[in-house]
């Protein structure tokens, strides 16, 4: 083989190296990013049963204008997406969602939802 050949043949393999590499690093954010929407959704899920809860009567399963004893059911706390934890005060209810994808590290995805009487917030942690 002549030099010229030889030459193609070495870009050639460093140009597929790279297109691999890129590929794989795309698949893996979108990977991360599928498992944050998910446990955003799975989370918001269970703010709409906390907020259900806050405003049923207690002769009907809630707890009368209070979040204390609300938690997470058992068939959710932990999901094909991730594991959920809830702390419940008076007022409110802290819902930790924690993705099964690794971000960095040993960094999961973890999404944090504060749920009150009225409304709740996202903040992705993670």
């Amino acid at each position: 083989m002549g030099q010229q050949q030889l030459l193609l043949i070495t870009i050639a393999i460093i140009v597929v190296g790279i297109a691999l590499l890129v590929s794989f690093s795309i698949y893996k954010q979108n990977s991360i990013d599928q498992n944050r929407d998910n446990v955003t959704s799975q989370s918001l899920n269970l703010a709409n049963m906390a907020m259900t809860y806050y405003k049923k009567p207690k002769s009907m399963g809630g707890n009368d204008r209070s979040f204390i004893g609300w938690d997470v059911p058992l068939d959710l706390e932990i999901t094909d997406s991730g594991s959920f934890t809830a702390t419940a005060y008076d007022d409110s209810v802290i819902i930790i969602g924690t993705g099964n994808e690794i971000v960095s590290g040993y960094d999961h995805v973890k999404v944090k939802t504060t749920v009150t009487r009225n409304n709740f917030s996202v903040k992705v942690l993670m």
